[in-house]
């Protein structure tokens, strides 16, 4: 007979689900901005180079942030370092919004990014930490769905707001929110002790070694293929910037007396192997929310509403499909599930790269949608409980920080290379295949002299031979583009095929975390 569900009181339960609605936004905000980029460039009279930095001053700053809030959240409290960056995160929101420029942007970014960052974190391991312990599996469920649904729906949210309203409503439609979370959070979520001293003994040094290890890492993956790596002297700086303040934060983690992160997670197997599936997930998640807006933009030409309208099916597939997997992830070793999941990802993938043309739309994307979808949460519900599900709770703060920013370094390295591999697959196709549009051969003469003479019978003042020879280049450009989108994904169904292997080094965990309550 199964064991009574205990019931979660009903302050913490309103205090939680204020927590879950502040992650929603944090994660939100890394791709609500990706649709509307072109609109705050015009509206802040931006460079093509600077906007960029509307989505990297975020990424970074957040990146930062992740693993020093588990310190913050022991220092200063569940509740109040929550507030604190909730409340930071709406107001900064509010200066972006009625941000005048680029400079005030970036700076109102970075404090967006670095200050909400938190939240993210804090849900995790508030889950394993004060819900009672037969509610985690239903609880861990919620946080998953969010987790990848934000993302997901991010770029569409972010087109609506934009063509319904204006690009500065992409910040403040966080701000009732925000003000609710922080209200709601402060009144309810009076769940432990703050340890003040901490604050004293603050690891200033190991705190400047991991803001430049992680911030000049993350610059360099996500302005490096942009610029051509190692070739563009800033990208070169800060990548010795990242290796050798990287080496110096690991020693001075593992030699301080009060590390800014402890480390010593990493020695229990089933976190350490979950943290390997988060980047993986990582990759997967945050490259596919890319890579698939990328080909109906670049390929089928279709605006954020429409791509919107073809990339719903995901979001879907993971809102139904969420309370299925809770209740496996209750019965069913969650081993398999993850097993499950990456095999999901794999066949997505797989699907996409085996039969892609410049026709797909809607239609031929709703399956590998549908299996994408259901892979991410067989894969993330299983892989919290992996990482997480066994740990004590005095060492969940930090661990959650830890966990949340293998995803986050997952998405930079999945975004890097998928980058990469669009512009040198690319560049490889188009030349293969343009060695074979030679003047010389039958086929191509008669595909000039069609063109030309359909241009001609339409504009008699243009030069008609000249645009046909265009219309071929393009005819080129798009199928060296199609089939380059086809060999990313199948390097992303590889990648998801060999998490499964991984998933052998895992334990079956033996008992949940015990729980505050």
């Amino acid at each position: 007979m199964a064991a009574p569900r205990e019931k979660i009181p009903p302050r913490l339960l309103i205090g939680f689900l204020a927590m879950v609605l502040g992650m929603f936004m944090a994660i939100l905000d890394i791709q609500i901005v990706a649709a509307s980029l072109a609109e705050i460039q015009a509206g802040l009279a931006a460079s093509a180079d600077e906007i960029v930095w509307v989505q990297n001053a975020y990424l970074i700053a957040e990146v930062i942030m992740i693993p020093l809030s588990g310190y913050l959240s022991r220092a200063l409290g569940t509740r109040w370092s929550f507030v604190i960056s909730a409340a930071g995160f709406t107001l900064a929101s509010m200066g972006c919004a009625m941000a005048q420029n680029m400079n005030q942007m970036i700076v109102l970014r970075v404090i967006q990014g670095f200050i909400g960052g938190a939240m993210i974190p804090s849900v995790f391991a508030a889950a394993y930490t004060v819900m009672p312990r037969s509610r985690q599996a239903s609880v861990t469920v919620m946080i998953g769905l969010v987790a990848t649904i934000a993302p997901t729906i991010g770029p569409t949210l972010g087109g609506w707001l934009t063509e319904t309203f204006s690009w500065h409503w992409l910040f403040l439609a966080n701000v009732v929110p925000g003000i609710v979370v922080t209200l709601t959070v402060a009144a309810f979520m009076d769940v432990d002790k703050p340890q003040l001293e901490l604050i004293r003994r603050l690891d200033v040094l190991g705190l400047v070694l991991m803001a430049a290890f992680l911030g000049c890492l993350d610059f360099v993956l996500e302005d490096g293929a942009r610029n051509d790596w190692f070739a563009d002297d800033a990208i070169l700086v800060c990548a010795v910037v990242s290796a050798l303040a990287g080496v110096g934060f690991f020693w001075r983690t593992l030699t301080a007396d009060n590390p800014i992160v402890d480390l010593r997670a990493f020695s229990d197997r089933n976190f350490a192997s979950g943290c390997v599936f988060s980047f993986v997930l990582g990759i997967a998640l945050y490259g596919l929310v890319y890579l698939q807006p990328q080909f109906l933009g670049r390929v089928r030409g279709l605006n954020a509403m429409q791509i919107g309208g073809v990339m719903l099916v995901t979001g879907l597939s993971q809102f139904l499909s969420a309370p299925v997997v809770g209740n496996l992830s209750r019965r069913v070793d969650p081993r398999v599930l993850l097993c499950c999941g990456f095999s999901l990802l794999a066949a997505s993938n797989w699907l996409v790269s085996s039969g892609i043309t410049a026709d797909w739309d809607f239609d031929q994307f709703v399956v590998p949608q549908i299996l994408r979808g259901m892979g991410f949460m067989f894969t993330i519900i299983p892989a919290n409980v992996l990482a997480l599900g066994t740990l004590p709770p005095e060492r969940l703060k930090n661990a959650s920080g830890l966990y949340n920013l293998m995803r986050n370094l997952g998405g930079a390295f999945g975004l890097a290379g998928i980058t990469t591999m669009l512009d040198q697959r690319g560049a490889l196709h188009w030349a293969r295949i343009g060695e074979h549009i030679s003047p010389s051969r039958v086929a191509v003469q008669e595909a000039m002299s069609g063109l030309t003479q359909h241009f001609a019978a339409r504009d008699p003042g243009i030069d008609a031979t000249a645009a046909a020879a265009k219309t071929i280049a393009r005819m080129v450009q798009k199928q060296a583009t199609v089939i380059t989108f086809g060999d990313v994904f199948f390097t992303m169904s590889m990648i998801s095929l060999a998490a499964v292997g991984i998933v052998l080094l895992a334990r079956k965990p033996k008992q949940a975390a015990a729980a505050g309550h």
